[in-house]
This record gives C-alpha cells, sequence and structure tokens, in this order.
C-alpha cells in the first residue's frame, strides 16, 4: 500500500532532540506499526530547481513550492524497534532529517547526542548519493559511528580520500562492506541486499537495494545505465518486487540541449515504457520513476510526459509517499 504522508511530515511532530535534550518521543500520527519505507526525494543530484538554471522548468519550481524536488533518497523504518535506515545521503540531508521526523524515535547514545539512523546505505559516489554525510561531521551534527554501509569500491573511497576520511578517522561514521548479493538483516522479517548496477563508477561501484518487509519487497535503484547492459532483466526483477522505485532520471533523448546523451547512458522513461508495454498491468502498476533531472518533463505533474505515464500504467514517485513493506 503506497500512501502520500505530506500532510504528515509538517503536522505537529516534535523535534529530533538535540545535544543533551530530553523529550518524550514523537507521536505515531497513523504511521503503520510494521515497516515501511518513506520517499524523501526524488529528483536527480542537483535537485528541481536546479543552481543557476533560469529554464521554466526550475523558474516554476522557484515560483511553485509545491513543483520543487529533493535529491532522491528514501528512509526505511522499522516502528517496532524504532530503528531506520536511509539509503544515500543526499546534499539536502538537513532538510530531509526533518521530513524524517516522528518516523521512528532516536537512536541510543553515549554523549547526550542521538543517531539520526541507525545506518546509511549508498548506492555510489556522485554528487546526490554521497555529500550528505559531509552534515555528520564538526561543522554540523557530529555524529557518532554512524554505519555507512557500501561496496568494497565505496568503503575504500570513503577511507582513503578527504573530506570522507576525516570522518572516519574522527569517528563521526564508520564504513561497513557490503557484498553484492549478501542479504544484510536489519530485523526479525526485514533486510536488505545490495545489487550491482553498471554506472558510471568513475570512484566506486554502484548498488541497488533490495529491501524484504514482513509482506513486501521494494527494489531502490536510483542510476543504472541502459537497461540493456544489467546482466539482469528488470522486467524479471519487477516481477519480483511489489514497488520499484527506478531511475527515472530523463523522459527522452534530445532532453539536454548541446550535449550527446550517449555520454549520460540512463535508460529514457519513454524506453523503459516500451519495455514493460507488454507487462502485465499489475507489473506496469509497480513503477515509480524517481531521481528527475531538472530538464525532465515528468517532473511537472500536470504536464503531458506525466499523463503518458500514468497512461502506461506507471507512476511518477511522490515525495512523502509511504511504502508499507
Amino acid at each position: 500500500m503506497i500512501r502520500s504522508r505530506l500532510a504528515c511530515l509538517s503536522a505537529g511532530l516534535l523535534p529530533l532532540l538535540g545535544a543533551g535534550c530530553a523529550g518524550t518521543p514523537p507521536e505515531r500520527a497513523g504511521f503503520p506499526e510494521s515497516p515501511y519505507a518513506l520517499v524523501l526525494g526524488t529528483a536527480q543530484d542537483a535537485g528541481l530547481p536546479q543552481i543557476a538554471c533560469r529554464k521554466p522548468c526550475c523558474e516554476a519550481a522557484r515560483a511553485d513550492e509545491s513543483r520543487r524536488r529533493l535529491v532522491a533518497s528514501v528512509l526505511i523504518v522499522d516502528p517496532r524497534s524504532g530503528s531506520r535506515w536511509l539509503i544515500d545521503a543526499t546534499p539536502d540531508l538537513a532538510e530531509q532529517v526533518e521530513r524524517a521526523r516522528g518516523h521512528a524515535d532516536a537512536g541510543a547514545t553515549t554523549g547526550g547526542r542521538p543517531s539520526l539512523f541507525d545506518g546509511i546505505f549508498l548506492t555510489h559516489a556522485h554528487l546526490g548519493h554521497v555529500t550528505g554525510l559531509l552534515h555528520l561531521g564538526p561543522e554540523a551534527y557530529a555524529s557518532e559511528s554512524v554505519a555507512v554501509h557500501g561496496s568494497p569500491r565505496m568503503t575504500a573511497y570513503l577511507e582513503s580520500n578527504g573530506p570522507w576520511s576525516l570522518l572516519v578517522e574522527r569517528g563521526h561514521i564508520r564504513c561497513v562492506t557490503l557484498e553484492a548479493g549478501r542479504e544484510l538483516g536489519l530485523g526479525e522479517d526485514l533486510s536488505i541486499t545490495a545489487l550491482a548496477v553498471p554506472h558510471r563508477d568513475e570512484f566506486t561501484d554502484t548498488y541497488a537495494y533490495l529491501v524484504r518487509g514482513p509482506r513486501r519487497t521494494l527494489l531502490c535503484l536510483p542510476d543504472i545505465d541502459k537497461w540493456e547492459r544489467w546482466d539482469r532483466s528488470i522486467t524479471d526483477l519487477v516481477a519480483g518486487v511489489d514497488v520499484a522505485l527506478v531511475d527515472g532520471t530523463f523522459y527522452a533523448d534530445g532532453e539536454v540541449p548541446g550535449r550527446s546523451m550517449a555520454e549520460i547512458p540512463h535508460p529514457f522513461i519513454v524506453e523503459t515504457m516500451a519495455l514493460f508495454a507488454a507487462r502485465p498491468a499489475a507489473e506496469r502498476a509497480r513503477v515509480r520513476f524517481f531521481h528527475l533531472n531538472h530538464t525532465n518533463p515528468a517532473a511537472d505533474p500536470g504536464g503531458p510526459a506525466a499523463a503518458a505515464i500514468e497512461a502506461s500504467g506507471m507512476a511518477v514517485a511522490a515525495e512523502g509517499e509511504l511504502i508499507e513493506l
């Protein structure tokens, strides 16, 4: 079941506790009692509006707050244990922490500052997926040894390159290597599994994540090169999950004038729609496009691209969506 929780995100929830503070745990405000995922952002790495963009797509988002999109990120919550995990640490992390208020209690602390997350799972080292870690350093939150999971190349990159290495050396984060295909238990009936995907891996490998809950499974796949470059079938993979948040960076070819889109070979949304056209309607309904570039016309919920996606039986993910697991 997918429900919009935008109203709940801002409805009188108690703030996260600051260092040395005490308070009452936030009320659950009708959230499920079993595990769920919360979509914290749906935009490509630079968000919408994008820096210095004066095109109608970004000016519209500046003029209308409802058109704004934060960078793609997903929160996994287990209300039974009060635990939560983040998939990707984006440049919008500070605002996304606020959107996550009330979704599970603050974590345990040894020095008065509660943990923001029980763990963070990184997909890769591009701008929109890793730079939010800097908010955990001494200039901002100064977190205490939060577990950051990633591929072998990802954890080696963080440990060996500044400024990330300072976070490790000073104990703000600790790197945990997660091998592709290995299922990691998060709770009695909640787990996460990394899937290796082809992408522009200049510094690290790229992962997608399968999150299995008591009743349902979620695929989180924000970045990949063309589907045919993967050794897996995306249609078969979607057939085996309940909800699939997939790479919707670009709607169609020619979207970025003056640049060859072969240099940024994400699967176009129109290609994904064509690939799934012959699949059962129930499978198409599982696909939710996110990680939308600021140029992507599907980011306009009232535009023809969004209407075409809806007509195909698919959807664009909404920020604040709650996905029960």
